[in-house]
């Protein structure tokens, strides 16, 4: 059993005399704090906190980490609190614990709202310092090493969420070791049977590929010694977890994935890393497109390498990957391996690139609308599968795998995305939902005043690009529903004789009062989602007046004057267009609906008169207006394209074209055309009407 003497001898070796003494003063605190209680396993409590600052004492971390991993469940289990491990410890030590203790309280089956909750408090006191994950991810190591005493459906809930959260942010943080732990551990945990039978079958080709690894392994090393190369050679384990996720995934056999032989050659520089390349390439045929120099552009956490993969005697496939022993180490523990915790000395890579992650996570919270939005693009940033493409100027810019030029746009800078319009990928205009690949070069092309597309959530994968277009979508959708409130409240409120603009304070908090509503702003953009009817809220300012008006009202109709606009939307049935007699009817959720006087599915609404609108198009009104259009035609070659034609040439935009055959002689096509009123449908109607084939051509009607 581990001991603080035992760890004390371990610190010796990396920390000062008095720096060890602040960590024993925390773990004989800690005991007399946790005194009496035991953990399920029946052992003493104190053996968890000791166990935790074993495993960041093999990470060398410093002295403040080491005793915060002593007293991280004392604010929790214990009476003492955060002021008093202040006074005891500084304040440092106690923010430490404090951060580790809220992330403690993450629980994943409960409610997913209170595990995203907690999953931001992670995210803030991640920001304030790095050190709080790492003395987290420790703990967290600790228990799944004795997940043992715990009942099946806990085991299962804490795997879960460990290879959810906690295996792809060791992976985040480059720590390959801690990663391959979680996953192996969480995998026997969760799947137990699935992972007996894998090993067993793992020990199993093992032992028949001893042979061949040797061999490939000693031809190796005889090359690079004829090249006077000093390299250490060594065969590489695939873990569990991998083996079965690429089964799962990939739909392999066990078969297929071990007929790979994985090595790793360590060296000890850079330019050995190249040269020993060379040589590997010369003794085995390398496969095409299969080379990635991972050290002239290093993974988001930090990982450097070169891989590469080669064909073998007998056409075996051997993957190869070469780094140096800084890099080794920095792969296995990433941004423990340097924690450069001193305002001097320079940032490690993986250490900024962690800061700039966790600023990335911090902003992607601001943008949520609430916390389960927020995990989930957590959850895909936890992912990344990284595709690096270059802008004009030659920068990088790591991707998740499948990203689009939308999400390209949103990485380099949040205006740029919402005010994307097209781009260019190697200089050639392509669509902004094509998925990225690395080694393109990305142009955007914005233009002032665009705006972004709801579409766009469609196809965009990074967690930066979707919080930024919900969050300016919801933005917009807010402002357009206060608008539109605004003025189906002044129009009601016209009918009783007042006006919004001169609302005494005690009519507006009368008003707030009987609606529940916290401000004004609300009430308005309740109305305007068309929660609420205007003349019902006029009417509780004026109980006794009568709120609904005669047919021939006196009081001026909403204008319409633009197709854009969240909060008007055009009934598809009918598909209104300037110049037809119109009415409007408010729909919950979407505000108001305009459809023509004449459509049937207005006919029941007409009895409620609450719910109709009277509306008219403004004399200046503006945008496309989407119209159906049927046109009989004699069937010949070319038809659509003729039509086509002629509407384009009138100005007209096709949104979609369906043709239905009525016989060998005679089509029916169905247009939906856009137009900006009935004058620009007329023209297009009159000119396609003159055309040889055309027999008929009128305007859809419900």
């Amino acid at each position: 059993m581990q001991t603080i003497e035992a760890l004390s001898h371990r610190l010796s070796s990396y920390l000062e005399y008095s720096q060890i003494n602040l960590v024993k003063r925390a773990y004989f605190y800690a005991e007399q704090a946790h005194d009496g209680q035991r953990r399920r396993s029946g052992e003493a409590y104190i053996t968890h906190p000791l166990a935790v600052a074993d495993i960041l004492a093999s990470m060398h971390m410093d002295h403040q980490s080491l005793m915060a991993a002593m007293l991280h469940d004392v604010i929790e289990d214990t009476g003492i609190s955060k002021k008093a491990i202040t006074q005891q410890f500084g304040p440092t030590v106690a923010e430490l614990v404090d951060g580790v203790s809220k992330l403690t309280q993450i629980e994943f089956e409960s409610h997913a709202e209170k595990q995203a909750e907690n999953f931001q408090k992670m995210a803030l006191a991640m920001a304030n310092d790095l050190r709080v994950i790492l003395v987290k991810l420790a703990d967290r190591l600790h228990n799944m090493r004795t997940l043992g005493a715990m009942p099946p459906h806990k085991k299962r809930r804490i795997a879960k969420e460990t290879l959810e959260i906690y295996a792809p942010i060791a992976h985040r943080l480059g720590m390959n070791d801690m990663r391959l732990e979680f996953e192996d551990r969480g995998f026997y945990a969760m799947h137990p049977l699935r992972a007996t039978r894998l090993q067993a079958a793992l020990k199993t080709a093992r032992g028949n590929r001893k042979e061949l690894v040797e061999q490939i392994q000693t031809a190796i090393e005889k090359r690079l010694a004829r090249e006077n190369l000093t390299a250490l050679v060594l065969g590489r384990e695939k873990h569990l977890f991998s083996i079965y996720e690429k089964m799962r995934q990939k739909k392999k056999y066990f078969k297929e994935i071990m007929d790979v032989y994985a090595f790793r050659i360590i060296v000890d520089s850079v330019d050995t890393c190249y040269r020993v390349l060379g040589v590997i390439h010369n003794l085995y045929k390398p496969v095409a497109g299969e080379f990635k120099d991972y050290i002239a552009i290093p993974k988001a956490n930090g990982y450097q390498s070169l891989h590469t993969v080669l064909l073998g005697m007998h056409g075996v496939p051997i993957e190869v990957q070469i780094r140096t022993k800084e890099m080794d180490e920095m792969a296995n523990n990433g941004i423990a391996a340097h924690f450069l915790y001193k305002n001097d000395g320079d940032e490690s890579i993986s250490h900024s690139r962690a800061r700039q992650w966790v600023q990335g996570l911090l902003e992607m919270q601001r943008r949520a609308g609430d916390s389960l939005e927020f995990i989930e693009n957590v959850k895909i940033d936890l992912f990344p599968d990284e595709v690096y493409v270059f802008t004009p100027k030659g920068r990088i810019v790591e991707l998740p795998h499948g990203a689009t030029p939308v999400d390209f746009a949103y990485a380099v800078h949040t205006d740029i995305g919402h005010n994307c319009v097209a781009c260019r990928i190697n200089g050639r205009l392509a669509p902004l939902s094509q998925p990225l690949h690395s080694g393109q070069k990305i142009s955007i092309i914005t233009a002032q005043g665009a705006q972004p597309n709801p579409n766009w959530l469609n196809f965009t994968v990074s967690g930066k690009a979707r919080s930024a277009i919900r969050h300016f979508l919801k933005h917009q959708r807010h402002h357009q529903s206060v608008a539109l409130g605004k003025r189906l409240l002044g129009r009601a409120l016209g009918e009783v004789g007042l006006t919004l603009d001169q609302l005494t304070e005690e009519q507006q908090e009368r008003l707030l009062k009987v609606t529940q509503m916290p401000s004004i702003e609300a009430l308005l953009e309740d109305i305007g989602l068309g929660n609420r009817v205007a003349q019902a809220v006029a009417k509780l300012l004026q109980p006794d007046a009568d709120v609904n008006p005669p047919s021939g009202s006196i009081y001026s109709p909403l204008a319409i004057d633009s197709s854009e606009g969240m909060m008007i939307t055009f009934a598809r049935c009918c598909r209104p267009i300037p110049g037809d007699p119109i009415i409007g009817h408010i729909s919950s959720g979407k505000g108001l609906v305009v459809h023509q006087d004449t459509c049937r599915n207005i006919t029941e609404l007409r009895h409620k008169p609450e719910k109709i609108n009277y509306v008219n198009w403004a004399p200046s009104v503006s945008g496309e207006f989407l119209v159906d259009v049927r046109v009989e035609v004699e069937s010949e070659r070319g038809i659509i394209a003729t039509l086509a034609t002629r509407i384009t040439e009138q100005g007209g935009s096709i949104e979609h074209i369906k043709v239905n055959e009525r016989d060998a002689h005679n089509s029916v096509i169905n247009l939906c055309i856009g137009v900006h009123n009935r004058i620009h449908l007329a023209n297009i109607m009159r000119r396609v009407r003159n055309l040889s084939f055309v027999l008929r051509i009128n305007r859809a009607k419900n």
